[in-house]
This record gives C-alpha cells, sequence and structure tokens, in this order.
C-alpha cells in the first residue's frame, strides 16, 4: 500500500517533462494496416512552438482521417458539451490536448480541424488505405478558403490524380485539367531540392507552421505498371526500363541533379534490367524525413517499405546514411515504419513488406552507419561521401569498385544472432550490356549504385556505451490485423522485436503507439 502512491506520483511528472521538452506532438490516428477501414494508416504531427495554430498540423497519409479525429474528439470533449449554447473553450487532456475547439459537436470541430489546422498532407505512396480519407473526406474543404496541398514524390501524385481524383473513381477535386480547386499537388524532389534551405536544413521544404520536410524513395514490392516520368503516366513495363527517347531523357535528367545519395533521383537510375527476363517495376513508397524548424530535431515516417535483401530495387540504405549523422549528433529522435506480419510469415507472402527478422537487419544497417560517424573524424566523413559522390556519377568506372549487379543475385543467410545477412551469389551480366541505342548510354547505365554488401557484425559495438541507437525510439504501424480469437498481432511483433534488438545490440526502443494518447517526441 505505501508504495502505490509513490508510483503514482512518478508517472505524471515524468509525462509532463517529456511534454514540456518534446519538439513534436503526434497522434496516430491509424496503427494497422488493414483490413479494418476505421484504423489504416494516418498520423498527425505538429511541431510544440506552434500551440494548434491555423496550418499546424502535416498529416502524414490519410487512411484514416476525420473518423479517427472524430473518435478521439468524443473522447476528450466534455460530456455535457450537447447542452452548452456556446463554444467550449480548449481541450485540457487527451491527444489534442491544447485544442481550441470553436464548435459544440466533435463532428463539427473535426470539421474545423480539417479545414484550418491541417496545412498539408504528405502521402507516402497512393494505395487505398493510405488515401481512402483523403478522398472522402475532401468535400469538406469547400467551406475553407483555399485549396488543401497535398504532398508527394511525382509517382504518387501521377497515380492519385489519374486513377482516384480523375471524374470515373472520384471526381476531380483538385486545381488541375479543369478540376474543382479543392487540392492541389506539390511534386516533391526526390532526394530534397538542393536549392532550398541552408546547413542541416539544405534540401528540406515547408511542410506545415514549424516544419520542414524531406522526402527519400523506398521500394515496396513489385508490380507490372512503371512510372514514365516524361508523360507522367504508370503503364505496363516493357523489355527494358525506357523506351529510347526515354532513356535518353532519363540521361539528361540524371545528370541535371545531384547524385549524392540524398539526392538520388529514381526513375533515371533504374537501368538494372536485362532484355529477355521477365520485367517488372518497383513500387515506389517513400520515407518522409521531418524537421522541427524551432530545435533542429528530426523524426523520419516510412510508407509500406520492404527490407532490401530482398528488394528488386534497395533503397532503404541510402534512408539510413542519411539518418546516420542525424543520430551521431542526437538530433533524430524517432522513427515510424511498418512491421506488418511475425517471423512466421516466409518472405514469398510479405508482399512487399516487414516482419521483425528484417526490420532488426535494417536497423543494424543503420547503427552500423551510425557507429562510422561516430568513430570517423570529419575529415574521413567528408572523403566517404565524395567517393560515393564519385561512384554514383559513373566516376569509378574502370576502377577498383565493385561493379553493380541486381539484388536478386544475393542469397540470404541465418547469422548466429538470427538476423539475416546478405552474401554474394554469381552475378548476371553488368547491365552496361543493355544497348539504349544513344551515344552516352554507357554512362547512363553505370551508375553503380546497387554495390554489393553483407549485413554488419553487431559484435562490432556489442561493447560500446552508449549502443549505437541508444535514445532512439522505433514506433511498429501497420500491424496487419487478423481478426481471430487471441492477443492482437503487435503483441507477438513487438516480442520478436525487442528480442531481435537485444540480441544485435541496437540500444533503440521498440513501441506500439497507443490510438488513443498523443506521442510526445
Amino acid at each position: 500500500m505505501p508504495r502505490q502512491p509513490k508510483k503514482m506520483a512518478t508517472e505524471t511528472p515524468v509525462e509532463e517533462n517529456m511534454e514540456a521538452k518534446a519538439s513534436f506532438h503526434i497522434i496516430v490516428l491509424g496503427p494497422t494496416g488493414g483490413p479494418c477501414e476505421d484504423r489504416v494508416t494516418g498520423i498527425l504531427v505538429r511541431s510544440t512552438a506552434t500551440d494548434w495554430s491555423p496550418g499546424s498540423v502535416v498529416a502524414v497519409d490519410a487512411g484514416t482521417m476525420l473518423a479517427g479525429i472524430i473518435r478521439l474528439l468524443k473522447k476528450s470533449l466534455p460530456a455535457s458539451l450537447d447542452d452548452r449554447t456556446t463554444s467550449p473553450g480548449v481541450l485540457n487532456n487527451g491527444p489534442f490536448k491544447g485544442l481550441r475547439t470553436p464548435d459544440k459537436t466533435p463532428e463539427a470541430n473535426a470539421a474545423h480541424f480539417f479545414r484550418e489546422i491541417i496545412g498539408a498532407l504528405l502521402i507516402t505512396h497512393p494505395h487505398l488505405d493510405h488515401i481512402s480519407g483523403l478522398a472522402i473526406n475532401t468535400p469538406i474543404i469547400e467551406a475553407g478558403h483555399g485549396p488543401k496541398p497535398i504532398a508527394a514524390l511525382p509517382s504518387v501524385l501521377s497515380a492519385i490524380k489519374n486513377h482516384v481524383f480523375n471524374d470515373v473513381i472520384w471526381p476531380n477535386l483538385s486545381d488541375e485539367d479543369g478540376g474543382a480547386g479543392l487540392l492541389t499537388y506539390n511534386r516533391l524532389t526526390e532526394g530534397g531540392n538542393p536549392r532550398l534551405g541552408i546547413g542541416d536544413g539544405r534540401g528540406y521544404v515547408r511542410a506545415c507552421q514549424g516544419i520542414v520536410t524531406k522526402c527519400l524513395s523506398v521500394s515496396h514490392g513489385q508490380c507490372k505498371q512503371r512510372y514514365h516520368p516524361e508523360t507522367a503516366t504508370h503503364r505496363r513495363a516493357a523489355s527494358t526500363v525506357f523506351h529510347q527517347a526515354e532513356a535518353r531523357s532519363a540521361l539528361s535528367r540524371a545528370r541535371s541533379v545531384d547524385r549524392s545519395e540524398a539526392a538520388f533521383y529514381s526513375p533515371a537510375n533504374s537501368p538494372h534490367l536485362h532484355p529477355g527476363e521477365p520485367v517488372s517495376a518497383t513500387v515506389e513508397s517513400s520515407a518522409f524525413f521531418l524537421r522541427d524548424h524551432d530545435s533542429g530535431n528530426e523524426i523520419i515516417i516510412f510508407g509500406d517499405v520492404e527490407p532490401d535483401s530482398v528488394a528488386f530495387e534497395p533503397r532503404n540504405r541510402r534512408v539510413w546514411e542519411t539518418a546516420a549523422p542525424k543520430i551521431a549528433a542526437g538530433k533524430l529522435r524517432a522513427i515510424f515504419i511498418e512491421c506488418s506480419y511475425d517471423d512466421s510469415v516466409d518472405d514469398d507472402f510479405l508482399y512487399g513488406h516487414m516482419c521483425p527478422r528484417h526490420l532488426t537487419a535494417e536497423l543494424s544497417v543503420l547503427a552500423d552507419k551510425v557507429m562510422d560517424h561516430r568513430e570517423a573524424a570529419p575529415s574521413d566523413i567528408a572523403s566517404s561521401t565524395e567517393r560515393k559522390r564519385k561512384r554514383l556519377s559513373g566516376g569509378s568506372r574502370g576502377g577498383t569498385d565493385s561493379p553493380a549487379m541486381s539484388p536478386r543475385t544475393y542469397k540470404r543467410n541465418q547469422s548466429v544472432s538470427g538476423i539475416r545477412s546478405l552474401a554474394s551469389r554469381d552475378p548476371r551480366s553488368h547491365p552496361a550490356s543493355i544497348d539504349y541505342g544513344f551515344d552516352g548510354a554507357d554512362e547512363y547505365s553505370t551508375l553503380g549504385i546497387f554495390a554489393d554488401y553483407e549485413a554488419p557484425d553487431p559484435n562490432r559495438w556489442a561493447d560500446v556505451d552508449p549502443l549505437p541507437l541508444a535514445g532512439l525510439a522505433v514506433y511498429i504501424i501497420h500491424i496487419k490485423e487478423t481478426l481471430t480469437d487471441g492477443p492482437p498481432p503487435g503483441v507477438k511483433i513487438i516480442e520478436e522485436l525487442r528480442e531481435h534488438g537485444r540480441e544485435a545490440n541496437l540500444g533503440c526502443r521498440f513501441l506500439l503507439p497507443d490510438p488513443e494518447a498523443a506521442i510526445w517526441v
């Protein structure tokens, strides 16, 4: 009995202390990947420096939006609200703590929140469980004062424009092609726009008041539809990546942009297919770096993503290389990433998603990159970055660097810690053998972005204090619900992740977001 009051007395100050020190206020409206439609992916992010002002919230994906906001407001608004004749004022509890509610009902306040408080929506990829709320909720913007910005990679917006807001599946509510003008598309530069920002904020663009963002593409499996930036459409993949004219245009783009790892332009760097082989295209998803303008702290929110070890075009390593120096500097505080299934699911049935063994292997790559930054002098890091840029620009052709090869030349071995590692098998023909039909094709086809690598050895940092990912919170989202009796699938997933994390000496915390509570980072 004497110990119970002590426990209660220490919990509240700790929570309040986290809130006071936080840079980000995050609400996970939808933590699952289906099949229930009311809890699919949707995340709200606010800088704590903005105090719920208009345009101060950015939504990352919109599978669940208004329905999730209404559900939470019903639990936070006073029970006697319907009897009031005036607005209730400011909420003093719940995930929307501090929000001014100008209307009487949860529904009316949710509509106000969507129209006025959410400044923009960032969409990771165009699958329905990430955009259904966007389509259904958009008509209420009509009572607002301007179009709602939708920001994403060009391939994502192309799919939304051509296949959702196309006057067939749903009315064209955008401000393009004679639409209603309720939405406006903001096409992001993959890897960030190097002409914007200064210092550590270079490449970032405004997401909402107080938050800037940078988007990197990741792989979410394969499909038979390839995005063609020349026409801004998706078409069935042919026997080569581009037709002759498209390849020539892709080469000119590849020469005109910064080829550093953080400014990689994916459509121009995918020429590793071979004539006569079955052709597939990568389903492009996104990882958004969100940076608090006031503190410089950051978080990453991933869309659906698969491990590099099984990807047709591995892209996660670029994300980890961008994230590692931020973790080493103590600026990257949390990662929101999917882990859809537990380890009982075989690779062939992941369908472009993660499971604990693969997510742990990916985070081990991140840990290895963090150790590189801890141990290397600034000059060593600069020279390493320069070598990567030379390799990406074709400067290492004829040198000692390993030639690019398809990730399908890898085989997966089980390491002593239970984490899958990558080892090279006999490589297939080098992409340079493809005839693109114009001068300069050799440069285009030898960008060298798919260099071979092996999974890092966690013994490298086993005795390091602190461990490489200490202080990093990893929130697991997009869990596939089974709708069966027994414990929710997230329970087993988080147990497996924590066990693998201990074996890999990562040091990070694996957490399941509470859809009825705020997260302070």
